[in-house]
């Protein structure tokens, strides 16, 4: 990436400001805008979110805040209630006070004297969730928004449930959380009344993944805040973003499908992160995208944007499997609106001898029975990527030996895809509660396996995820499940497979008890978004090269280090999954601030005992500074018996060597047909 110190404006940075909320309270805002933005008033873009604009993310700051500023805006990077410096408490995410301050707030800068009055959002993950949703609420000043790796169904696709199954990040999630939510105010910049925010968090913030689990199935709690529920409400103009590997790209595609406004799509080959900061690459030169997007909304300047294609999305070339790409090989494809009518599905059908064939083909009915071993997802990476540890699914030969699977034969010709594979199933199990998880896979010649998408489905959630029902054993259903969105390339010579399988653990939290799933061929199928090449893709303008300004100066006192490790102890049948990441230790040198951090997760299970399996997340995070010192250490075990969740979690809180705070939780929620 080129970092750039050369802008049209100089630029002014502002490292603490308070916003003042209606009911007293402070919100702690950092703000880079052009230097002569008091005498010549500019748009501001808002980016609201609760990962500390003074230490954790004030680098990522830097290098977006002065970019924009220095091409004529004013970045305000604004903390939520509860986090970093600003006053309050956070007790959950999206909250209906998060978004009326949010609301406030917008009308804050577009009352100050270097704001023209036009304000725009932009954010990534929980800052595009806030974008979206406060747009739903219609502030006036707010004239667009650009929103990165985000939802608008908080139930269906986020990090808490996936076709109705429980997934495991929804424990990770929460134990970041709570690990963020214990992090003291500095006092260097909220003064003496530090210590005082900072036990008012500790014992006040709460154990999120509690309320969470109290709501498993699509109720008002996962309504609120998703703004499919009322596409209509958001007036503004939004510029939706992913990436293949991020957890949120299905988003991109009914945001496009369902709002009323101008819109435009953008899915690269990314994870969870800002497409500048792009891996895998190719990274491209997202702050000059969002650039034209504001320029046009903001500022009145016809860029040219609302001449181009509705969605630009990166067409992946096969790779071999790996748990990390540097780069994906492919190329840059356009379609004018989506859905688009040149998107056209091309059904494959189920048959005897594991075969998917084309469906003009007859085809017996045949049954194929499988009973998943709870090893099957092991190498399935996480439900979102951040690759970092390398977190993407590895060869899926392993986990098919775990599932029942069909296959094309060798292609004789390049096939391509864009849009939602769907698999349509004909099947029984045995058991009242049961899971399945459906992988598409491009399978090379000489057999490795790349999971190119895959879905799952509670089989309970079948005809509604606000109503499940129990299975009645050996009735058959037809079901469908819905894979993520995805762009691929499969080459002539590889052929197709879908894997079918009980079990995706620990990416989603499997049945009470073992389940035997009877699939029948005949009228289970395949339907894959097919898209012809089109010359007009090698005509679409290029992206410019990722640039960005400067990170703040850092000095590493300690290197971070990563590992993704399976453990299989064949003598005591345990079999677990550790994923560290030790951020390592570092040290902020304009404000002589030291931090360290680090993660470690475990998900273990004993044989194929259902009720023995546990997920175990721990964070150990410090601050230093001159003779201020301060660490927190937390810790969240999950298990489940048939009937119940069991939640066991700490959190100690340390000034020097001395507990300041300690706190424990023991709590059972009951499994809802999960």
């Amino acid at each position: 990436m080129k970092t750039v110190t050369d802008f049209p404006h100089a630029v002014r940075e502002i490292e603490h400001v308070d916003v003042p909320m209606p009911d007293g309270c402070r919100l702690g805002a950092r703000i880079f805008m052009p230097a002569d933005a008091g005498d010549s008033p500019v748009p501001a873009i808002l980016e609201y979110i609760p990962y500390r604009k003074n230490d954790l993310c004030v680098a990522a700051d830097t290098m977006n805040g002065t970019w924009l500023a220095g091409h004529g805006y004013a970045y305000v990077r604004l903390d939520l209630r509860g986090a970093g410096d600003s006053e309050g408490l956070m007790l959950d995410e999206y909250l209906p006070l998060e978004l009326l301050d949010g609301v406030d707030a917008i009308d804050w800068i577009a009352g100050q004297p270097w704001c023209d009055g036009n304000v725009g959002m932009i954010g990534i993950s929980w800052g595009g969730f806030n974008g979206l949703q406060i747009a739903a609420l219609q502030p006036p000043a707010l004239k667009a928004i650009v929103t990165v790796c985000s939802t608008d169904d908080r139930y269906a696709d986020d990090v808490h449930h996936m076709g109705g199954c429980l997934l495991g990040d929804n424990l990770s999630w929460a134990s970041t959380m709570l690990d963020q939510n214990a992090c003291p105010p500095d006092p260097a910049v909220v003064g003496e009344r530090w210590r005082e925010m900072w036990l008012e968090r500790l014992a006040g913030s709460g154990l999120w993944l509690e309320t969470w689990l109290r709501h498993q199935r699509r109720d008002a709690y996962f309504r609120h805040g998703s703004v499919c529920e009322d596409f209509s409400a958001i007036t503004c103009p939004v510029f939706a973003v992913s990436g293949w590997a991020d957890g949120y790209c299905n988003a991109v595609f009914r945001l496009l499908a369902g709002l009323k406004v101008p819109r435009r799509g953008l899915v690269g080959p990314w994870a969870h992160t800002y497409p500048h900061l792009g891996v895998p690459g190719p990274a491209i030169g997202f702050l000059q995208e969002c650039r034209r997007w504001f320029d046009h909304w903001l500022k009145g300047v016809d860029t040219g944007l609302m001449d181009e294609p509705m969605l630009r999305v990166w067409m992946q070339d096969s790779v071999p499997p790996s748990s990390y790409y540097a780069h994906r090989p492919g190329r840059w494809v356009a379609e004018q609106a989506w859905p688009s009518d040149a998107v056209r599905p091309a059904s494959f059908k189920l048959a005897p001898g594991h075969a998917l064939v084309p469906a003009d083909h007859e085809v017996a009915e045949v049954g194929f029975d499988i009973q998943s071993p709870l090893f099957v997802g092991l190498y399935g990476g996480k439900w979102c990527s951040y690759t970092a540890p390398p977190d993407l699914p590895h060869d899926q030969r392993d986990e098919d030996g775990g599932a029942v699977i069909f296959q094309t034969a060798a292609l004789e010709e390049p096939l391509e895809i864009l849009g939602q594979p769907v698999a349509t199933l004909d099947l029984a199990v045995d058991q009242p509660v049961a899971m399945l998880a459906a992988r598409l896979i491009d399978v090379q010649p000489d057999g490795k396996a790349t999971r190119v998408s895959y879905g799952l489905l509670n089989l309970t959630h079948r005809d509604s995820d606000a109503e499940p029902s129990a299975l009645e054993p050996g009735r058959r259903h037809r079901v469908t499940v819905r894979l993520k969105h995805i762009a691929q390339r499969f080459p002539a010579g590889h052929a197709v497979r879908l894997s079918i399988s009980t079990v995706y653990w620990p990416i989603a939290w499997p049945a009470p008890a073992p389940v035997r799933l009877s699939l029948f061929t005949g009228a289970s199928e395949l339907t894959l978004p097919m898209r012809a090449p089109r010359d007009a893709d090698d005509q679409l303008r290029a992206f410019e090269a990722p640039e960005a300004a400067p990170p703040v100066a850092q000095t590493v006192v300690e290197p971070s280090r990563t590992h993704w490790t399976v453990t299989r102890d064949l003598a005591n049948d345990r079999n677990v999954l550790e994923v560290l990441n030790d951020h390592g230790t570092w040290r902020l040198d304009a404000i002589d601030l030291q931090l360290s951090a680090r993660v470690t997760e475990r998900y273990g299970y004993d044989g194929d005992d259902h009720q023995s399996l546990t997920g175990w997340c721990e964070w150990v995070r410090s601050f230093r500074r001159d003779g201020w010192s301060v660490k927190t250490e937390s810790r969240t075990l999950l298990t489940a018996n048939a009937t119940h969740f069991r939640i066991r979690a700490t959190l100690d809180a340390y000034e020097g060597e001395s507990r300041l705070f300690a706190r424990s939780w023991d709590t059972s929620i009951e499994r809802d047909l999960v």
